[in-house]
């Protein structure tokens, strides 16, 4: 079972790249999706939408190994810290909570 969120999914419209990937991030705010950090359970799922972070274009095609720029390592370091800024940044705006 997944758990999608369209309020998180549309709360990455406009925000800052929080992947933020040295030498490939732009700090472009018009191309920022909530990119998936985590892999799903199966071949071409995806992770609930909790685990996923404010991307870039640029980083979430590194991320994603499209481009392979970097070293795996450490995209998906840089994508598991920015999940946390963007887990951070909804915690802020009332849109995760915690009991």
């Amino acid at each position: 079972m997944s758990v999608t969120s369209k309020k998180l999914r549309e709360s990455a419209r406009g925000q800052e790249c929080q992947v933020r990937v040295p030498g490939i991030c732009r700090s472009r705010t018009d191309t920022v999706v909530l990119a998936h950090v985590a892999k799903g359970s199966g071949v071409g799922q995806k992770c609930n939408d909790i685990h996923a972070a404010f991307c870039c274009f640029e980083c979430h095609q590194e991320i994603d190994r499209v481009t392979m720029i970097t070293p795996k390592e450490y995209a998906d370091q840089c994508a598991y810290e920015g999940m946390i800024r963007t887990q951070s940044i909804w915690l802020n705006q009332g849109l995760i909570k915690v009991a």
